[in-house]
């Protein structure tokens, strides 16, 4: 028996430490729900946890990032809403005021709803902001743009070139047509060398009968009878009798001078045709005329909402306008220009890692007037065609705030999608993160019971071997 070293209380002590200890992880582990409390406790898990947790809380922050986005992609597109309403409140207007009942003074009123109108216009892109940021009003720095060309409501083929240009290629007009320019309707004349081909195309050989300013005309080879008698004499007989050669038939025909064919279509040549219109009729004009007529009608239309002065209509790339001699059915348009903001820029960051695919770009025009093309837009004028060309501008101003409420609307879908995603893929990550790092507390709890009972074990085991050298005393005695 010996005293010095009682190896059955270290022993026992030693394992009841081992118990406390284990005890001890047990209690922290379930009083602070983790089963990784400390690097000790499991450096791999760890290491793994707190890259999801990263990945977790990065996420987490990309879906609020998202939400403020659909958030300001909604105060952007509300606004716009309003400007839609306003635009189709100016249609309105427009298309009354293009009417020919009004007065003066009822187009004046019309025209100061409509000063009011775009004004409202201007004052909602100039202030509509989310955050302090101005959404509807442009970015820092300035473009051009160009307006869409119009065709003033003339027949024809109107064909944007893409550069600023366009090619508007009127319906050609021929001698009796019916032309409506400019609100008013013409018929298209022929002067009297026009009359004359249109005579040579139709009367071509002898026996052909026409009516020329009322007297019946019979066309013959010549003026030789058979009778021997003077030449003159005979041919002033068969004048008389309605009887022209193909030439002196032709030789009738001058200003003023109406003709009615076989095929029972008729002609009038003008009079004082030399401005191409006609002296006696104004609404009779030449098809140059109605050309010369239509360009100023063209150059009118696509000067709406032009700012800088840049709209142009001629006969080719000059844009020089064409004159009465070389007038033609073929116009090349140079369509008004307008100075803005440049387009508001912003990207929204929905991805917890800095990579670019995780950007959602959000772009937003300057939606005032000057970019919708209605700036300065007027009805007020004595006809009603202010009112009719404002009626196409006002169309162009619908169709650019459609397509920008279509691009904001496109955003706002992905984004919730993108929302919905990001909730998904954190749920998960949160799960696996869960099983890595939580305490499973049911399987600690029964650790714990364990290492309890072990160290109430421990304890009395301890207090026995304590006891066991109490023998060494008899022997003492």
């Amino acid at each position: 028996m010996v005293v010095q070293h009682n190896m059955q209380a270290a022993n026992a002590n030693r394992m009841l430490n081992i118990t406390s200890g284990a005890q001890s992880k047990s209690t922290e582990k379930l009083s602070s729900g983790y089963r990784i409390n400390r690097a000790a406790d499991d450096a791999a898990g760890l290491s793994i946890s707190e890259k999801m947790r990263k990945q977790i809380r990065g996420l987490d922050k990309a879906s609020s990032n998202a939400q403020d986005g659909v958030s300001s992609v909604q105060t952007a597109e509300g606004a716009l809403t309003e400007v839609h309403s306003m635009l189709q409140r100016m249609n309105e207007l427009a298309t009354q005021a293009a009417n020919g009942t009004n007065s003066t003074t009822d187009r004046s009123a019309i025209q100061d709803e409509m000063d009011q109108l775009t004004t409202e216009i201007d004052r909602v892109a100039e202030t509509t902001k989310f955050n302090e940021t101005y959404l509807l009003k442009g970015d820092n720095g300035t473009k051009t743009i160009n307006m869409k060309a119009h065709d003033a409501g003339l027949k024809g083929t109107l064909t944007d070139n893409g550069d600023g240009t366009a090619t508007f290629v009127m319906d050609e007009l021929k001698v009796g047509d019916s032309v409506s320019i400019g609100g008013k309707n013409y018929t298209i004349g022929a002067t009297a060398d026009e009359a004359k081909d249109t005579y040579d195309k139709k009367v071509t050989k002898t026996g052909e009968k026409l009516t020329i300013n009322g007297k019946s005309i019979e066309i013959i080879a010549n003026y030789d009878n058979g009778q021997g008698t003077d030449a003159d004499a005979k041919k002033a007989d068969l004048q008389s009798k309605g009887q022209y050669t193909l030439a002196d038939a032709k030789a009738l025909i001058d200003e003023g001078t109406t003709i009615k064919f076989a095929d029972g279509t008729s002609l009038k040549a003008m009079k004082g045709a030399t401005d191409g219109i006609d002296d006696n009729d104004t609404s009779v004009i030449t098809a140059k005329k109605a050309y010369t007529l239509a360009q100023d009608e063209l150059l009118k239309a696509n000067q709406i909402g032009d700012t800088n002065n840049d709209a142009k209509v001629g006969k080719d790339d000059t844009f020089t306008s064409y004159t009465l001699a070389d007038a033609s059915n073929t116009f090349k348009i140079h369509t008004g220009t307008s100075d803005v903001a440049e387009k508001l820029s912003f990207s929204l960051h929905v991805g917890s890692d800095a990579d670019m695919t995780n950007k959602i770009t959000v772009g937003i025009e300057t939606m005032n007037s000057s970019y919708l093309g209605i700036k300065g837009l007027n009805v007020n004028d004595d006809s009603g065609i202010a009112g009719t060309y404002a009626i196409d501008a006002i169309s162009d101003a619908l169709q650019k705030v459609s397509d920008q409420r279509s691009s904001l609307g496109a955003v706002q879908n992905r984004l919730e999608h993108t929302i919905d995603n990001l909730d998904n893929v954190v749920e998960n990550t949160t799960s696996a993160e869960s099983r890595i790092r939580d305490t499973d507390m049911a399987k600690e709890m029964v650790n714990y019971s364990k290492n309890n009972i072990l160290a109430q074990a421990g304890q009395s085991m301890l207090a026995q071997a304590n006891q066991s050298n109490q023998g060494v005393l008899s022997l003492l005695q």
